[in-house]
């Protein structure tokens, strides 16, 4: 087992032969590290924290401390749970749950760039990009394959789809749809053309999603004429689950739309 003999591992601690611990690591509690993982130095892994095959935790990241919240008791028992082959680079924290048996949750091939934060209670999915210093509150939802931009900051209970584009210093305190893109305070510019593009999606599917937006955003209705007239018709796949999207019970209401969009930014 390739564990430098600066490391601090925990008697709880259960790691595979293949991971790789490195120098001045500490590995506190019954923490799970799975095969071909990678835990570069000065990293912390604590408490009830798994980590699935071929993840890498960078340089003095710290994963599974308390959240913070003032009115956590420690005693709580709730951990961190990370899918496979994420990458996860230097100083990126990630705080466990905040309520009994809950957990903060990464999906499989996620890339978390320097000093980004995951508070308590976090659901991320599956192939996101999250750039350096982007700070996700406790309780928000990502779904998969959406890239945030550096410094984006995210408030607590709110929810981003899938196959979205998110302006690097953006400040969210409402949902995203899925493929939208947004930026600067609380607003969609459009759809994400070029990640529909590079996502496959073939020209009917993005026609079909440019309709149901425009009946969203573009025809002076408020969200529930919107919503009650885009039930008057049949959408295809895509669209029908942005507007399932649309129609799911929301803390925050919904992202209101920049008034110099473009469906091509």
């Amino acid at each position: 087992m390739p564990i430098h003999p600066s490391a601090l591992i925990s008697d709880e601690a259960q790691i595979d032969p293949t991971a790789d611990i490195g120098p001045y690591v500490i590995i506190e509690g019954p923490v799970r590290i799975a095969a071909n993982c990678r835990i570069a130095a000065h990293a912390q892994i604590i408490g009830d924290t798994h980590l699935s095959e071929n993840t890498l935790i960078g340089r003095a990241a710290i994963i599974g401390e308390n959240p913070q919240d003032i009115g956590f008791d420690p005693n709580t028992p709730s951990g961190v749970r990370i899918g496979k082959n994420n990458t996860i680079r230097e100083h990126v924290t990630i705080h466990r749950g905040s309520k009994p048996d809950s957990h903060t949750t990464l999906g499989d091939g996620n890339f978390l760039m320097a000093t980004s934060h995951l508070g308590h209670d976090v659901i991320l999915g599956d192939k996101n990009i999250i750039a350096n210093a982007v700070l996700l509150a406790g309780h928000v939802q990502v779904g998969n394959g959406t890239f945030i931009g550096g410094g984006a900051v995210f408030h607590q209970f709110l929810r981003i789809g899938d196959g979205c584009v998110i302006q690097g210093n953006g400040s969210f305190s409402k949902d995203i749809p899925h493929f939208c893109a947004a930026q600067r305070i609380n607003r969609v510019t459009g759809l994400n053309v070029i990640g529909l593009r590079r996502a496959g999606f073939s020209p009917d599917d993005r026609k079909s999603l440019k309709a149901l937006f425009d009946l969203i955003y573009r025809q002076g209705h408020n969200l529930t004429q919107a919503l009650t007239a885009a039930r008057q018709q049949t959408w295809p796949e895509h669209a029908e689950k942005f507007l399932q999207f649309l129609e799911a019970h929301s803390k925050k209401g919904i992202c209101r739309l920049s008034q110099d969009s473009s469906d091509e930014e």
